[in-house]
């Protein structure tokens, strides 16, 4: 599961965030200074942090620039209480990848959140996703079962892609509308459900090994 890291010290707003996170599907640790967060970030190695500028004692600022020292790859996220020529150049100073004016929309944060946790995946992930003889290639994006190619939908591939990122976990249908759908608000589970019937018959095409398993009520699982 997705971990991001929420440095917040408004207790009420911190604990709103995490709820809707949680609701989305992420994991979600709380700091609530930035002296916690840097030693929370080097024990947890959180996929994604959000920051808010305003924090007492450690300030937003320093704090940013100590998780990026951290892990220089580490998406951040500030959050500000202006939107002000002013507070952009300190956001760029900082080194964060985006920045998010309060009050917080939530619709729009997970939206950022989703945007840059894309970017980091094909950033620091493999070229090459691979599970038994199923491979994918995301610079070419050709899709191998053993030598056979296998033609994929954009959409078949985005959710082979997303369910070869979490081998062996099981993802729900909501998880997959948020990750992979998020750009399909007419999306449902019902379309989740016939896409994974699809991709389960390429797959499978020449009776191959049933590698995708769904859990009925639950959700669904790529595993040997």
């Amino acid at each position: 599961m997705t971990h991001i890291l929420l440095v917040e010290d408004e207790v009420k707003l911190a604990r709103f965030l995490e709820l809707e996170l949680n609701y989305q599907g992420y994991q979600v640790s709380v700091a609530y200074d930035g002296l916690t967060a840097v030693t929370a970030a080097q024990k947890l190695h959180p996929d994604l942090v959000i920051v808010d500028w305003t924090l007492q004692g450690l300030s937003g600022h320093e704090t940013c620039h100590r998780l990026r020292s951290i892990d220089k790859g580490l998406p951040i996220i500030l959050l500000t209480v202006k939107d002000e020529t002013s507070d952009r150049i300190a956001g760029l100073d900082a080194d964060v990848d985006d920045r998010l004016v309060k009050p917080v929309c939530i619709e729009d944060l997970v939206t950022i959140i989703r945007t840059h946790l894309r970017k980091s995946q094909v950033k620091h992930g493999a070229d090459i996703l691979e599970f038994e003889d199923l491979s994918l290639n995301r610079l070419t994006r050709k899709v191998y079962r053993g030598q056979r190619l296998i033609d994929l939908t954009e959409q078949e591939f985005e959710l082979l892609e997303y369910l070869l990122i979490h081998p062996r976990q099981i993802i729900t249908s909501d998880r997959i509308l948020a990750e992979v759908w998020s750009h399909n608000f007419i999306a449902d589970s019902q379309i989740v459900e016939m896409s994974i019937r699809y991709l389960r018959q390429k797959l499978e095409a020449n009776n191959e090994k049933p590698l995708l398993q769904t859990l009925h009520g639950i959700g669904y699982v790529l595993y040997n």
